[in-house]
Formats: C-alpha cells, structure tokens, sequence
C-alpha cells in the first residue's frame, strides 16, 4: 500500500471533563484548564497510512514535511513506528511543517486550528512513479489542503493520479472540507472532480464534504442540520452523480451513522481496477450498502474517517466482499476512538477479525432509509440500488 498526500503534527491537548458547548471552552480572555497534550502525526499519510501498517499491511507513505522542529518531530515519529515508513518522506527548505491544533473535548465535536504548510508545494512530480512498480494501491488524501492540488482547477491532481493508474496500480482519493472563507473554500470543485475521478477507482469522501463541493447552495442551506437531512435518497443522489463522474466505487463516510457503499453496475470498470481489484467481482456489482458503527467507549475521533478508509482497503485487498469490506471498515473505525490519538487504537488485522466475530454490538441508524432492507446476516443495511 502507498499512502500519499497530506502530513501534520497534531497537538492535541486533553481535557479533563466534556464541555457542554464551545461557548463553555473558547472564550476571549477565559483561561481553560487542560491536561498534557498528545503529539502525533496526522493528516492523511499518517492517520491512514500507519492504520494500514499497524494492520500488518506493508505500506509506504509519501508526503513533504519543513527542515523545521515539527518536520524533524514528524519523521521521528514515524521512525518510531518503523524506520522505513519515513523513507519516502520529502523534506524541504521552501516552507515550514504543516501542524494542526486538534480541540477535541469529549463529548464535542472536534475543531481544528491548521497551519498547511510545505502540503501546499506538493506536486505531481513529487511522486516517485518509478518506486511505485508492485504496488497494490495507491491512496492520494486531503488535496483541499494542498494548494498546488486543487489549483488551474486541480490539473495537478488529475495528471498525478493519471500518471499512477498508467501504472496499473489501483487509486482511491480522500477529501477534506475546506474552510469556506479560504482559497480552496471558492474553487469550483465540481470542475476538480470531473478531471480527477476517472483516474479514482474508490472515491472516499465523508458525505459533508462531498455535499460541499457538489451542491453548495444546498450545503449552506442545510447549515449545521446536515445530519437531520442526511437520508438514503440524498446518499443515492450524491453517489449516483459520482459515478457518472467516472469513479468506480463511491465510500461515503457517515460519522456516526457508519459506511456508505455503491458501486458501478460495470462489471467491466470494476475488474479493470488494477492490481488491487475486488476479487470476486460479481459480487461487487452494482451494490448500495450502508454498516452501522460499532458500539464503543469514544475517547476522541480524531482520524476516524482515515482509519475507517484504512479498514476498506485492507478488506478489499484482503479479498473479502462487500459486505464484510465495509464491515471491516467500520470495525476499524470503532476501534480509532477508543484513543484520544489518530492510530494507536488499531490492533493488527487478525485481532480486527477476532473481535467482529464477538457479540460486539451494532448502533443504530438514525438515518431515514425508505426502500432500504437490513440484512441480520451480514450487519449492513441494503439500498434499493443494490442489485445483489
């Protein structure tokens, strides 16, 4: 697995008692008493790519980091993981290290204070497409938070993920929702996505995000009510729409609601995958699935959308089918925020399985499904899109 894109330090002080609302906790001039902070990597080489190795996949990270402190903390950090996961590190002296101050109180949805760095000198030629021969899948995250990505209306993007599926090797894309007010916050998206995704054969967006670029008006319609308009017919609409664009298959991620899953009804585009296609394929035809979250203990949620991602490739590279891929997914989800961290909550992959075979307790959807049928035997719900 090669894990690219996107790379931070994460500091994340504790919190010593949930907050009811962040009126309680960010106030001018109030001192608010915190615990010690945890250090870690983040974004989406770290968040997603060292879930992979901790799931015993062999994987390779590639993205760019400052001749700084926090670039000389971040490479650290991953040598402390395995020596080589800091390899295909990029270091440069044209820009500092990306860092983020991730608030995240339990009990309130996390907030981020992010500096991005030497992620915005992040360019196509930055990948080293002769190291990529033999390569199961290529992993690309967070191109909002890279400027060079999402410029010239992300011709970059399109000519790197371009370049690798020339390779043969199998792609999937994670966003991340830009701060409006910012200059990835005003680029037409929609545009960027048309160029990029026939080069995507998973597209692992979370459902905020994607409303974002695709339906502004309707995102800020919906304010900060999203979750109460979320449904299965909007999830169709979203999904429907990006395969069109060129995709393969469509994970979008629910927060707390769980996986969203459709795939092509081509049989043809998803056996032409590369070299990490669903084996099996017929069984990946056509599908509209949704798995609910497990039921745990959250401490913080801090990259549980990369890990969940995580948890979706190692299923599908593991050849499992759709349901248990996005099972999987979920699994592995859950198991990210029972730490305050991004990673350290992932067990290896056999461990994953284990505990799935447990009575480990499902949560319930509080999404309105109309049409949708719940499958007891396999733990997903079923679409009416779903052609199985």
């Amino acid at each position: 697995m090669v894990v690219a894109g996107h790379i931070c330090l994460d500091i994340i002080p504790t919190f010593e008692r949930a907050g009811s609302d962040w009126t309680e906790i960010l106030v001018p001039g109030k001192l608010v008493h915190v615990g010690g902070a945890v250090t870690a990597t983040g974004g989406a080489v770290s968040n997603t790519g060292l879930a992979l190795h901790r799931l015993g996949f062999p994987t390779r990270l590639m993205g760019k980091v400052g001749d700084d402190l926090f670039g000389h903390a971040v490479l650290e950090i991953l040598r402390g993981h395995h020596p080589a996961l800091a390899e295909g590190m990029l270091v440069t002296k044209e820009a500092p290290t990306s860092y983020t101050l991730v608030i995240n109180p339990p009990g309130v949805d996390r907030m981020f204070l992010h500096c991005p760095g030497a992620n915005d000198t992040f360019g196509w030629q930055d990948v080293p497409y002769g190291e990529l021969a033999g390569a199961w899948l290529f992993h690309f995250g967070y191109p909002p938070l890279m400027r060079r990505m999402y410029a010239n209306g992300g011709a970059e993007l399109e000519r790197l993920l371009r370049r690798v599926k020339e390779l043969g090797v199998t792609t999937s894309l994670d966003m991340a929702k830009p701060d409006p007010a910012s200059a990835a916050g005003k680029v037409n998206w929609l545009e960027v996505l048309r160029r990029a995704l026939p080069s995507v054969d998973v597209f692992m967006p979370s459902a905020d995000e994607i409303l974002f670029m695709l339906d502004r008006q309707r995102y800020d319609a919906m304010g900060q009510d999203l979750g109460t308009h979320l449904d299965g017919a909007l999830l169709g609409e979203l999904s429907e729409q990006l395969l069109r664009m060129g995709t393969r298959m469509v994970a979008l991620k629910l927060g707390a609601e769980g996986l969203y899953l459709r795939t092509t009804d081509r049989i043809t585009r998803l056996a032409g995958m590369g070299s990490c296609a669903p084996q099996g394929v017929r069984r990946w035809v056509g599908r509209e699935l949704l798995a609910p979250c497990f039921q745990v203990t959250v401490t913080g949620t801090t990259g549980s959308g990369d890990c969940t991602i995580a948890g979706f490739l190692a299923g599908l590279a593991e050849g499992l089918g759709p349901e248990e891929t996005v099972t999987s997914a979920v699994a592995v989800g859950a198991c990210n925020v029972e730490k305050a961290d991004a990673t350290s909550g992932i067990p290896s992959w056999a461990e994953v399985q284990q505990r799935m075979r447990t009575k480990w307790e499902r949560g319930p959807t509080n999404l309105s499904l109309p049409g949708w049928e719940w499958d007891a035997e396999s733990g997903v719900w079923r679409g009416p899109g779903d052609v199985r």
